[in-house]
């Protein structure tokens, strides 16, 4: 492991102990990769001990010289992301038309906050691509309104067993899988070293605790004028709940019992105390300290970068990815901008999510699945499956789907783990251990058709209304939980 610290919750023993509870013994099912012994050290351990060669691999489903068409829809490289991802999404597209040069490929690249409006839009107009690749709430809306065809790992030349299992929940719909997973993803808490020194607080030390998080922040503004948590509540925005969930779970909330062993998503806890807690650090944090951004409300992730280069924010939630946006931003500052800017990297530290009161640390298990769409709901009623196979072999791939999430996720397929570019991403990537050691924590959203509003709509909402004052915290959380007893029992928005 590098010089850094992984912050002082952060053992082997620690991860090991939270996959045992949280996941399946995965070893007994043929996994690709051992999960029981997950942890920083184990996947060092992997990497780099397999080939793989994509072109024979995928020319196995469809031949090399097959002729045929392809729509293709996607999340692009959006303004957030760093210059590494815009080179891989390059690359991927040159590499699959140099390995299928017969096949005619029309993608088309979308904001993560877009694409599912815009998606939902040219189904209704049956205009939908034939392929899309879709954040990973997304899959179970579509397969269960009968857009999406089955798809599983089987159908394009890989097995179910070379995925993550809390993956294949996501592509699942009344035990039929309708798509694949591309990439998985967990996130870190990211702090200033430096501003935690000046602030009185223990540089190489993050917040144990969501409790400490709230205390931090208010200590840094007291004591500095800057803001202390990147706090993000924007509408309609992915960002929101992938930072809002994991203090929710923490405190020991749900929206359901998504974060249970075993969930049934029968009962609604939005409105909990423990969920109420949650949403009161919200609260203490941007109306009661003001030690958060005044622009958390419409702020994304991407609003919160700049901010914590110039050393005007000390606390955030986020990827590896981070990491390198800091770097490429640097690169383009001038003059005494760019020594500030270097002073926070050479700060930049990552540590593992914290807990709540009873030692609960959960992180949403995110990501992204590619799915077929049923020809009846694409444009020109037909969809060119050996094409449209083709590509989800090709993103799927032990070598795709590692390079595709090399800045900022992880591979989808788990055989990815074990390739000579995961061995020079954990050499090349700063902080990469922390953020894949955060996997075993990670709690896959609902798998429910309804899950994109909640987590878009009522989730941002929720807290909007606290955070505006339109509402008290029990009435914001009543009011939640209302919505979706009203959306799950088919009563609507």
């Amino acid at each position: 492991m590098r010089n850094y610290r992984l912050g002082r919750a952060l053992t082997h023993g620690a991860v090991v102990s939270a996959l045992a509870v949280s996941m399946l013994n995965t070893s007994a099912l043929g996994q690709s990769v051992d999960l029981s012994q997950w942890s920083p050290e184990y996947v060092r351990s992997i990497a780099g001990t397999e080939e793989y060669n994509t072109a024979e691999q995928c020319g196995a489903v469809t031949p090399l010289d097959y002729e045929g068409k392809l729509t293709f829809w996607y999340q692009g490289v959006f303004e957030g992301d760093p210059d590494l991802l815009r080179q891989y999404y390059k690359e991927f597209f040159e590499a699959f038309r140099t390995t299928y040069p017969n096949i005619e490929l029309e993608e088309q690249a979308l904001t993560y906050n877009d694409l599912l409006d815009k998606f939902r839009t040219a189904l209704l107009g049956n205009a939908g691509p034939m392929v899309v690749r879709l954040q990973i709430l997304g899959g179970v809306e579509f397969a269960s309104k009968g857009y999406l065809q089955e798809l599983s790992p089987e159908d394009v030349g890989w097995k179910t067993e070379d995925f993550w299992p809390g993956a294949m929940k996501s592509v699942m719909w009344e035990g039929k899988a309708y798509g694949i997973p591309t990439n998985n993803e967990t996130m870190a808490l990211i702090w200033n070293a430096d501003i935690f020194e000046r602030a009185g607080l223990d540089p190489e030390a993050p917040p144990a605790t969501w409790d400490d998080v709230v205390a931090y922040s208010k200590q840094i503004h007291d004591t500095l004028g800057i803001s202390g948590y990147g706090l993000v509540a924007r509408k309609n925005a992915g960002n929101t709940p992938y930072r809002f969930m994991p203090q929710l779970w923490g405190y020991g909330g749900g929206v359901f019992d998504e974060a249970d062993p075993s969930p049934t998503y029968e009962e609604i806890r939005l409105d909990s105390d423990a969920s109420k807690q949650a949403l009161q650090a919200s609260y203490d944090m941007y109306v009661r300290d003001q030690s958060v951004p005044v622009s958390a409300l419409t702020n994304q992730q991407a609003d919160n970068q700049p901010l914590f280069l110039a050393g005007q924010l000390a606390m955030m939630i986020s990827h590896p990815s981070d990491y390198n946006v800091m770097l490429d931003l640097q690169a383009k500052a001038t003059g005494t901008d760019q020594e500030k800017a270097q002073t926070v990297i050479d700060n930049m530290r990552y540590g593992l999510i914290p807990t709540g009161p009873d030692g609960k640390r959960a992180v949403v298990f995110g990501g992204s699945n590619i799915h077929i769409l049923n020809p009846e709901y694409v444009e020109g009623g037909e969809v060119d499956e050996a094409a449209a196979k083709a590509m989800v072999c090709f993103w799927t791939s032990p070598e795709w789907s590692l390079k595709m999430a090399y800045a900022g996720s992880n591979p989808g397929n788990l055989n990815g783990f074990k390739t000579v570019w995961m061995k020079e991403r954990l050499d090349s990537i700063k902080f990469l251990d922390v953020t894949t050691a955060m996997l075993p924590y990670g709690i896959p959203f609902p798998t429910l058709p309804e899950t994109p509003e909640i987590m878009n709509i009522i989730i941002p909402d929720m807290l909007q209304n606290v955070l505006t004052g339109a509402m008290t915290v029990d009435e914001a959380a009543a009011d939640a939980a209302q919505k979706v007893r009203d959306l799950t029992e088919g009563g609507g928005l």
